[in-house]
């Protein structure tokens, strides 16, 4: 059974009501407060929590809405259309997907009180933890834990002195209150995400509180079987989608009624911009063809019970950098068109240039996705970690 793609040009999903309309206006209002304070408000997280961004990928078993990966991304690239910081927070509702390769005694524990449990985490690096009487001792820093503020729940990277082997990192569980957070978040975009180091001292934890990153779920329904880290990535990738709109609707506003001091043409009335504005959309909205058409066919394939090849799954991969290198190069040519009025703090599009610049740096979407895209291509094993 084939699962209906929207056009490229539909408008991102998600709940179009008078809560959502308004979280998102109060975002765009808010975002030099979120940059300054190097995190998404506590307010908006709970706000987050009652919209659903974080019960959307949990098993409906516990409580949760079991959404396809196209209403998540969609649902992310809405929040990134308002502010990328938000956006990227709100995007690590794919926790109940890593937490998925919990046992399932564990997660009945995790989601008792309810679905809406936000988790965060930093992997990097995996620290040795040896076994110690009731399960493995946690002791290290960890970089780029994203939105840990807002969490409940966090995980760290651990290399377990056990003797067990494995080419994927494994994580360990634990409540919020047993990490500290370190402030160490100093960069040039996505301030407001609030991906401070993560840091543990001698915490015990059960191994039926760990799990491999990337590994097989404890669950079995098709948001379960899609792949993990092709949909980790995604989520990421999307936020430069909703950027680069936000962006060239930024444009579009500007556009219109601004007078050069020149007595120049308007800037929508300038043949050069007409031409620069009609190959960015072009680009996006082929950009954003390509990122949810991976993900309807393999989607389609899940749901017919199929498993989905390496070559479906390297075009996820390959369709969610080519989005995020579309959509920093559309922010920055829209820039790039308004001049000097561009490059002020107080214009949205300085910060929307920022932000889809850090979403390139990201591992997930680096120059090396291309490489192993095109060792499936020609049917060669790509790199571990890749599929």
């Amino acid at each position: 059974m084939l699962i209906e793609s929207l056009p490229p040009d539909a408008p991102a999903v998600s709940p179009a009501n008078a809560d959502w309309d308004a979280l998102l206006a109060d975002i765009r209002a808010r975002r030099d407060e979120f940059a300054r304070e190097r995190r998404i408000a506590p307010d908006v997280i709970a706000r987050f929590k009652q919209l659903g961004v974080y019960r959307a990928l949990v098993a409906r078993r516990f409580g949760g809405d079991e959404k396809s990966p196209r209403e998540f991304c969609e649902m992310i690239e809405r929040i990134a259309g308002a502010d990328g910081s938000a956006g990227w927070v709100a995007s690590f509702g794919i926790g109940a997907i890593y937490l998925a390769g919990l046992p399932v005694q564990t997660l009945a524990k995790i989601y008792a009180d309810g679905p809406d449990v936000v988790f965060a985490g930093g992997i990097f690096p995996p620290q040795a933890a040896p076994v110690v009487e009731g399960g493995y001792e946690v002791t290290g820093r960890w970089s780029f834990g994203s939105g840990c503020y807002g969490a409940e729940m966090i995980g760290v990277g651990i290399l377990p002195q056990d003797g067990s082997a494995s080419p994927l990192p494994r994580m360990a569980v634990l409540p919020r209150a047993k990490v500290s957070i370190e402030h160490a978040w100093d960069v040039i975009g996505l301030e407001g995400t609030g991906s401070h180091d993560l840091v543990v001292t001698k915490q015990v934890v059960s191994p039926d509180w760990t799990f491999v990153r990337g590994g097989a779920s404890s669950l079995d329904t098709p948001l379960y079987r899609y792949p993990t880290l092709s949909f980790a990535t995604q989520v990421l990738s999307v936020v430069s989608l909703g950027i680069a709109r936000a962006a060239l609707d930024e444009l579009r506003a500007m556009a219109t009624g601004r007078v050069s001091v020149t007595g120049a043409p308007r800037l929508a009335d300038r043949p050069h911009a007409q031409m620069e504005v009609a190959r960015s959309e072009a680009a996006l909205r082929a950009a954003r063809a390509f990122f949810y058409g991976a993900i309807d066919e393999v989607w389609a394939v899940l749901r017919r019970g199929d498993t989905p090849s390496r070559e479906q799954i390297s075009l996820l991969r390959l369709s969610a950098t080519h989005a995020t290198r579309t959509g920093a190069e559309v922010t920055r040519a829209v820039q790039m068109l308004t001049g000097m009025t561009g490059i002020y703090n107080a214009s949205p599009l300085a910060r929307q240039v920022r932000d889809s610049l850090v979403i390139t740096q990201h591992a997930f979407m680096g120059d090396i996705t291309y490489q192993n895209a095109g060792a499936i291509f020609f049917d060669q094993a790509p790199l571990p970690g890749y599929l």
